[in-house]
């Protein structure tokens, strides 16, 4: 794994589960990781129940596009980590592969999301943990 590792969040539509989980790693990890979503079959534009959940917790994702799935991301990616995308993403050798099965949001108010949402948060939580060493605690 490179120094910065890449990220690569990748559900059906890319408007939703992938894009809420690039938020959060985004946001939790700043510049330490490089953070890439995409699917297999991207919508036109995110899922405005994700953007609100999203916002409740002050990430904001609205400015964000769906974009379609290509071997040069799953390449240029040292983790993969897919969410109901099947078969579709491409499987390169030394790479890390997840699989995290979670509802998908689509057509869900936000009731439905938050759940969603939350499980999302403490994936990439965990993920984090796995991916970048404690830092030291600042001298007091």
């Amino acid at each position: 794994m490179s120094e910065k590792p890449t990220v690569l969040f990748v559900c059906v539509h890319n408007a939703g589960r992938s894009q809420m989980a690039a938020g959060y790693l985004r946001s939790l990890a700043g510049d330490r990781v490089e953070v890439l979503s995409a699917g297999s079959a991207p919508k036109d534009e995110i899922n405005p129940v994700a953007i609100e959940a999203m916002a409740e917790q002050g990430i904001d994702i609205a400015g964000n596009t769906p974009k379609v799935l290509t071997v040069d991301a799953v390449r240029e990616s040292d983790v993969v980590i897919t969410m109901g995308c099947g078969d579709a993403c491409p499987i390169f050798p030394g790479k890390r592969y997840e699989d995290w099965q979670l509802d998908d949001p689509a057509g869900q108010g936000i009731e439905a999301v938050r759940p969603i949402r939350d499980e999302i948060r403490v994936r990439v939580e965990q993920l984090l943990t796995d991916l970048l060493p404690p830092t030291p605690a600042s001298p007091a």
